[in-house]
């Protein structure tokens, strides 16, 4: 449990400076930066902070994990990572408001509250989805090399 919250939290610390430091030199929300940029760069946060996660994680149990232990630890590693970055986009709108939000244009106009539930809906959920998937991969991965 503290590798996953550790990776986790860690994760969530990047997600962060990327919003902070991609809102500060590109104020438009509606840039690729901040579409595609962001989809690019969480991913990849989120694969690292995996593999980085289980690796400890067999680094703890003598070099001997398991292909269920390493999906166990990537999918409460993403968990946290999904917990921690709502609870952080909460706070951002509650503190900063809704500027920073990517509003498309000719949109038809929702209450915030129904776009604020399904950003965090879809954030959390593809967030546990795409952990399972990579810790899927990245376990399959550390496990064959340790037998090779």
């Amino acid at each position: 449990m503290r590798i996953a919250l550790k990776y986790g939290l860690l994760i969530t610390l990047g997600v962060i400076a990327w919003i902070v430091i991609a809102h500060w030199l590109v104020p438009n929300p509606q840039s690729t930066v901040h579409s595609l940029g962001a989809l690019v760069f969480f991913n990849l946060v989120e694969i690292v902070g995996i593999y980085c996660g289980i690796n400890a994680s067999r680094k703890a149990s003598a070099g001997e994990l398991s292909f269920k232990d390493g999906i166990k630890t990537g999918v409460a590693i993403a968990f946290v990572y999904a917990f921690s970055s709502c609870l952080f986009f909460l706070i951002e709108i509650l503190v900063v408001g809704t500027k920073m939000l990517k509003g498309e244009q000719g949109a038809v106009v929702k209450p915030m509250w129904q776009v604020a539930v399904g950003a965090f809906a879809g954030l959390f959920i593809f967030a546990i989805f795409l952990g399972l998937i990579y810790s899927t991969v990245i376990s399959f991965i550390l496990v064959r090399y340790r037998r090779a």
